[in-house]
């Protein structure tokens, strides 16, 4: 039946973690949940926040992986997220981007919609299936030394990679960033070089 989520790490805490001395990581966050964690660690504007975008952020992900290629990129997403676009994991296996990695923040839940049981709850492996489709490096993190060890890849140039962080089902309350989509998007840009549209 499905997996039991309570002993496993908190994600506020193992989102924090993983973002500590970023220096110039750009980070995509997927709906939600993902959203807030990287948020709580910290506004930056080497952070595109996706709002309605559900099942978008591995791609997004992988075309600024591809047109950043001296830049690290780290892709910060939930279970459900990532199984709305599971496809993608082929493609970016495929594509081989060697700066991108993906942490799935996996609580076994669907967050956003009322918490039912996601396919990862009920036994799906998401890094399984990368490693199946051909990503560099997969790993389940379940402590804090994991945390480390998938913090210490970002740099690498290996990829792709991908991590599926497993955390409690508690809900950590809600620190929104901004929500004005053209906003994040020229300070992003403007954080890149490039100049506003």
């Amino acid at each position: 039946m499905g997996e039991v989520m309570d002993a496993f790490l908190d994600r506020r805490a193992a989102v924090a973690r993983l973002l500590e001395g970023r220096d110039g990581l750009l980070v995509v966050t997927g709906l939600g949940s993902p959203s807030y964690d990287v948020m709580a660690a910290g506004d930056h504007e080497n952070n595109y926040y996706l709002w309605a975008a559900m099942g978008s952020a591995a791609t997004v992900g992988l075309g600024l992986a591809k047109a950043q290629p001296e830049r690290s990129v780290l892709v910060v997403t939930g279970d459900g997220e990532l199984m709305m676009g599971m496809g993608a994991l082929a493609t970016i296996a495929v594509a081989k981007p060697a700066n991108l990695t993906i942490a799935v923040i996996d609580n076994g839940q669907f967050g956003e919609t009322g918490h039912q049981i996601s396919h990862s709850g009920r036994g799906v492996e998401i890094a399984k299936i990368a490693e199946s489709v051909g990503f560099a490096w997969t790993g389940i993190v379940r402590d804090d030394a994991g945390v480390d060890d998938l913090r210490r890849r970002l740099a690498d140039r290996d990829g792709p990679r991908l991590a599926t962080i497993k955390v409690s089902s508690e809900e950590a309350p809600r620190v929104l960033p901004l929500r004005d989509g053209v906003y994040i998007k020229n300070r992003f840009r403007a954080a890149l070089g490039f100049q506003p549209l």
